[in-house]
């Protein structure tokens, strides 16, 4: 029987009664914000919810660790004379994408913000259109991490 979508998750489908073509329409369940958690308040597991909406071929991976997602913001700026993991992260992150856009000067990902780090970070901030202040901020850190996992998967391709 062919099916084509119309709006509000209704289906028409066109069955053929003794030679007549004749139109029916079949209210789909569609997955809602609030019917996904009407159904969770009913102790109703992930899984359970989506095999309600989409059928039982549905399932879930679990993974031990996710490779390629970068760490989320520290919370507070990195600027000179700030020092711990997230600069030492921020650093190789720097360094990779330098690689790949020779502007952005190479840096040592020692975990100390010094000169040479605000200059690469300056560098990159001019490079991809934001505020050339040297000072890793909100949009500066996701910035990096986005080009970061892009650049980091390209090479993983080659």
């Amino acid at each position: 029987m062919p099916t084509r979508l119309i709006a509000a998750g209704r289906k028409q489908q066109k069955s053929h009664i003794m030679g007549i073509s004749v139109a029916l329409s079949v209210v789909a369940k569609r997955m809602t914000q609030w019917g996904s958690k009407s159904l969770g308040d009913q102790g109703y597991t992930p899984i359970q919810i989506l095999r309600y909406y989409y059928g039982d071929n549905m399932y879930i991976n679990t993974a031990e660790a996710i490779s390629g997602i970068p760490a989320s913001w520290p919370g507070y700026n990195l600027t000179q004379g700030s020092t711990g993991s997230k600069v030492r992260q921020m650093q190789e992150q720097l360094a990779v994408i330098s690689g790949a856009y020779p502007a952005i000067p190479k840096i040592a990902a020692d975990g100390i913000f010094g000169p040479a780090t605000a200059a690469a970070v300056k560098k990159f901030q001019s490079v991809f259109g934001l505020p050339a202040t040297g000072i890793v901020d909100y949009p500066t850190w996701y910035k990096i991490s986005e080009i970061y996992v892009g650049v980091s998967r390209i090479a993983e391709l080659t």
